[in-house]
């Protein structure tokens, strides 16, 4: 276990596997990050069989205070009831806070979750790249657009700007919905109507050195983002808009984009800092906020 202060077991529930570390309270650094495949055998009691053995690895002993997770939604988070239907589904209705703490031999309290794309932002805000910032708006940009939030190092879901529940993925905007305009299937919708052929996203950034239509594709990508951030993060004024997931490992082919339409705001684009660490963090962080 790492050294220092209390601890907490962090988890992030993905679409493929389920990563877990302990992370300390003393400056949120993780310990040993251990990762697993979701369970073969699609089923509630596979799924905690991997969460437990996943505990062991990360070295959660007895002192360690409780677990967080970093949740894909739609999920009731305050109770730890699972409502996806399109994934996991065999969690659907199932309280894994119960189920959990019973495995762990701890009350349903020292179980908490958090959305996952929340919990990335909280990560960067509490130790990676918006750090000390006020006002913090986070998009994690890859199949979709999550988003998170953030006043004063605390997640928030209302007030002025933000949209409900956080979530600006489904907004309408431009007679469509935000993820219309910034997923990695605009990517490939605007590649192929340049070149004519299908490509992944991670194909097309190699091929941007070479291939005209791939930085075009991206820039346009960039402007759409751009014109996002400037037209619905209005209200809320974020100070920085933090950017992470997988789109934002080619950062380079589209943030001087979105620099364009920001032009003349007062609003920082960064990069984060963590990666697939920052939602164990932020997961984390959010657990010891609460106490």
């Amino acid at each position: 276990m790492v050294a220092g202060g209390s601890h907490v077991l962090a988890y992030d529930v993905g679409g493929s596997h389920i990563s877990a570390s302990v992370c300390s309270e003393a400056n949120y650094s993780l310990g040993p990050v251990v990762k697993a495949p979701l369970p073969v055998e699609q089923s509630a009691e596979a799924f905690f069989d991997v969460l437990v053995q996943l505990a062991g690895k990360a070295g959660a002993e007895a002192t360690t205070a409780g677990a967080a997770f970093a949740m894909p939604g739609p999920f009731d988070y305050a109770e730890g009831i699972s409502w996806m239907k399109h994934k996991m589904a065999y969690l659907y209705g199932v309280n894994l806070r119960d189920a959990l703490a019973q495995r762990m031999g701890w009350n349903g309290m020292q179980v908490r979750f958090l959305n996952d794309a929340a919990a990335y932002l909280l990560g960067e805000v509490g130790a990676g790249a918006a750090h000390g910032v006020e006002r913090v708006a986070g998009f994690t940009l890859g199949t979709g657009i999550g988003s998170g939030f953030a006043v004063n190092g605390r997640i928030v879901t209302e007030g002025a700007g933000v949209p409900p529940g956080g979530e600006i993925w489904n907004v309408p905007f431009e007679g469509g919905i935000v993820e219309d305009l910034v997923s990695t299937r605009f990517i490939k919708k605007a590649y192929r109507e340049r070149s004519g052929t299908e490509k992944e996203v991670a194909e097309i950034a190699a091929e941007a050195t070479h291939d005209p239509a791939a930085p075009e594709a991206f820039a346009q990508f960039g402007r759409n983002l751009g014109r996002i951030i400037r037209i619905l993060l209005h209200d809320f004024r974020p100070q920085v808009v933090v950017l992470g997931g997988g789109i934002a490992r080619s950062y380079q082919l589209f943030v001087p984009a979105v620099q364009d339409e920001l032009s003349g705001i007062a609003l920082e684009v960064r990069v984060a800092q963590l990666g697939d660490r920052a939602p164990l963090v932020g997961a984390a962080l959010a657990w010891f906020a609460k106490g």
